[in-house]
Parts: structure tokens; sequence; C-alpha cells
């Protein structure tokens, strides 16, 4: 009796660390797939991109609908992290035809400390959804780069390579990109990183007495903190 109590609870604790082993390899699997896969989307949208500043410089126009409303709602780092993506108030004709995740493209980071290369999507109304798909520009609330003042751009940081995952690598001297509509683009120097809460948001509507910068926001490993890095044009 005792070896058939004994065979049941072992065939038990066996079914359970199956399934288990099950569960996280399709955990696991899932996450290589979702990276890989927004991997390639991005590229794909980064090439649309060059490509469409290609042919804009190919055939010039007198006007060539490429430079975006510079006026839009400020975002409210209280909404943040709403649901869905509210894109009524900036229904604007002027877009540059080529869409990430659904979202317009306004132009893309690159930071090659970081093997970073990722197309820039407005965040209407603080849609976490726009987040979890890509580089954000949070602040101010248009869909315009490389202007005068701060700009606040924002990734995930899923501890995976993806995104802002590895800014805790970047140092000050070390440089970003940014390519905006019109096809210029700006070279940044990394100046300052910090860490801070969550609730801080004093480093977006920051004076920059005019000059172009930047400031990228994401995630400590731990979910704790918020990891900020100041920018400034070169």
């Amino acid at each position: 009796m005792f070896n058939n109590k004994y065979s049941k609870t072992l065939t038990v604790v066996l079914i359970l660390v199956i399934i288990l082993i099950i569960a996280l390899l399709i955990f696991f699997g899932i996450r290589v797939y979702r990276k890989y896969y927004i991997k390639q989307a991005a590229t794909d949208a980064v090439d649309q991109f060059k490509n469409m500043l290609n042919e804009t410089v190919d055939e010039p126009t007198e006007d060539n609908n490429l430079i975006l409303n510079d006026v839009g709602p400020q975002i409210d780092l209280n909404t943040l992290y709403q649901d869905t993506p509210t894109t009524d108030d900036n229904d604007d004709e002027s877009g540059t035809g080529v869409t990430y995740m659904g979202y317009d493209v306004i132009g893309y980071i690159e930071i090659p400390e970081t093997d970073v290369e990722y197309p820039i999507i407005p965040d209407y109304q603080g849609s976490i959804n726009a987040l979890n798909v890509g580089i954000v520009k949070l602040y101010p609330g248009n869909d315009s780069l490389n202007k005068p003042g701060n700009t606040v751009l924002a990734g995930h940081n899923y501890r995976d390579g993806s995104f802002f995952s590895n800014n805790k690598r970047l140092e000050k001297g070390d440089k970003i990109y940014i390519t905006d509509v019109s096809g210029e683009r700006v070279e940044y120097e990394i100046y300052n990183k910090y860490e801070t809460s969550t609730s801080d948001s004093s480093y977006m509507n920051r004076d920059t007495e005019g000059r172009r910068e930047i400031s990228l926001t994401t995630c400590t490993d731990d979910t704790t903190m918020r990891l900020i890095i100041w920018a400034k044009e070169v």
C-alpha cells in the first residue's frame, strides 16, 4: 500500500513538473518570438522611412506634405497608462505614409552603443499600447522631432536587449541620432544619466535655453525607478 501511495504521489509530481516545463517553454518562446518579430517589423518600418526620405529628395515639390503639425495637446504624465490611443485631435493629413504597428512613423532613433535602431511613433493621449510596441515621443505633445527645447522619448525595458533595455549601459559622451521627417539627422551627446522615482516628471518640461535636447526615459531592471538620460545636440 505504501508503494502504491508513493507511486501516485510521484506521478502527480512528475505531471506538475512537466506542466511547469511546458509553461516555461511557452513563456520564453513567446518572448523570443515577440522580440524578433518586433525587431523585424521595426527594421522594415525604418527602411520604409529611409526610402520615403530618398524618394522625397529625388522628387522635390513645392509642398511635399512632410512637415507635421507642430501644434498638439500636451501630454499629462497622469494619462500615460490609458488603455486606448485617441487620435481625433491629431488627425494630421501631412503624415509620412509610413506606419509601424498601426502608428504613424515620425522619425527614427539610432544608438550605436546599444545597437538600437527603431522607428519613433507619436503618443496620442498617453496610450500604453504605443509603449508596448515602440519608441514613443511623450513630450511635447506634437509630431515634431529635432526642434528647439526638450523632446522626451520613452521605451520599455524588457530586459532582453530590445527598445531601451540596455540604456543602463550608456554613459556620458555616447551618441544618439534622431532622423526626422525632413531627413535631418541630428547628433546628440549624452551629458546626464540618473535614476528617479516613477512619479517624477521634472525631466520632461525643462529649460534648455533654446538648445535642441532629448531625454530618454525607461524603467530600471527592477521596475521600481525610472532611468533618465539627457543628451544635447553636438
